[in-house]
């Protein structure tokens, strides 16, 4: 986030596929709000994934998490859009961002410096 919020760029934390099944939503919502809570001047938005569970994306929207990614069925997925709409929320489907992986990275800072260059 550091580095994105140096270069005044956005940044769209993902969870992990599935993540919001094997963790629920609420420790999500609360990486998501330290990490914009320790850079305050970055524009930061979560992603929770809860893979093909609608009881696990409805859970996660009800607990104020914004973006739910759901891979389920269109019928569930018409109902939880429907839902999300009403709360001020999305429902998004496959990923369809470029995204950095900066789990296993030794340097995060360095490397989103390399990809988010000073204007």
């Amino acid at each position: 986030v550091a580095g994105a919020a140096e270069r005044q760029v956005p940044v769209l934390l993902l969870s992990a596929p599935g993540m919001a099944g094997f963790m629920g939503p609420m420790w999500f919502k609360a990486l998501v709000e330290e990490a914009a809570a320790s850079h305050p001047e970055a524009d930061v938005t979560g992603v929770l994934d809860c893979a093909d569970e609608a009881g696990t994306a409805l859970a996660a929207l009800r607990c104020g998490i914004m973006r739910v990614r759901f891979t389920g069925p269109a019928e569930a997925r018409a109902r939880l859009d429907e839902i999300a709409r009403r709360m001020g929320a999305a429902v998004e489907g496959a990923d369809t961002e470029e995204t950095v992986d900066l789990l296993d990275c030794n340097d995060p800072l360095t490397i989103c410096r390399a990809i988010f260059p000073p204007d």
